[in-house]
């Protein structure tokens, strides 16, 4: 879940003229899941609506404008991913050494 809620902190803070559906087909969630992750971000005071009208056809719009906390959340959370893919990486990375040295004991054996 901290994915998603980076996700849709990092989409608003490059385009806050964003709706809940664009939200959610950019990150492949559902339209439900999204209104309960702006919901919640909104009551956490992470993010701010706006209401704006657009053009003479008087529709109303939603703006989404991240908090400063907001910002402190994104550059929290980014920090979180990139240390949990640095040891995802050394892990894998761990693994595949171990199975270049094995298949070159396996290569030694056979001649």
């Amino acid at each position: 879940m901290k994915e998603d809620v980076l996700n849709i902190l990092r989409l608003l803070s490059t385009n806050n003229y964003l709706s809940q559906r664009d939200l959610s087909n950019y990150l492949g969630l559902s339209l439900g899941k999204t209104n309960y992750l702006i919901k919640t971000l909104v009551s956490q005071n992470l993010i701010n609506m706006k209401s704006f009208y657009k053009g003479q056809e008087r529709l109303k719009k939603v703006k989404y404008l991240l908090t400063p906390k907001g910002v402190e959340e994104r550059l929290a959370l980014t920090y979180f991913f990139l240390k949990r893919k640095e040891i995802e990486y050394k892990s894998i990375k761990n693994e595949w050494n171990d199975l270049v040295i094995l298949r070159g004991k396996q290569e030694k054996v056979l001649v």
